[in-house]
């Protein structure tokens, strides 16, 4: 029977730490219904019955999102914040890719013509100059 209660024991303890731990912690907008100070008097006072009171009417619902190090963005909420686009899914930037694909392309293509265009001519003198006769 002592094992017993000393089980219970240690459990009301461990559930009242972690009701502080997470009463400590939360944001102020995730704390319903008293001030944090009262939720933390009635978990040190009561530790059983505040804590699960703590889990069952003092915290949003919405409150168990993990938590991060730091704080994430850039202080700009999720509904101001600008959505980013990545390269590969952005219009704009894959139409300005085809058209430099394109604009390059034309620029080899005319390179190459008038090297064609250069080496015909070149041959043509060579041929032409094989023909007359030296004097």
């Amino acid at each position: 029977m002592v094992r017993l209660y000393g089980l219970l024991f240690l459990a009301q303890i461990v559930l009242a730490v972690c009701a502080l731990i997470s009463c400590l912690s939360a944001e102020e907008g995730e704390i319903r219904a008293l001030p944090r100070v009262a939720w933390v008097l009635i978990i040190l006072f009561f530790p059983l019955v505040g804590s699960i009171a703590w889990f069952v009417a003092g915290r949003e619902a919405g409150a168990r999102r993990p938590r991060t190090a730091w704080p994430m963005g850039n202080g700009f909420s999720e509904q101001h914040r600008p959505r980013q686009v990545a390269p590969d899914d952005d219009p704009e930037f894959l139409s300005s890719l085809r058209e430099r694909a394109r604009r390059d392309d034309q620029e080899l293509l005319r390179r190459w013509e008038d090297d064609l265009r250069r080496r015909e001519e070149d041959l043509r003198r060579r041929e032409d100059g094989r023909d007359r006769p030296e004097v």
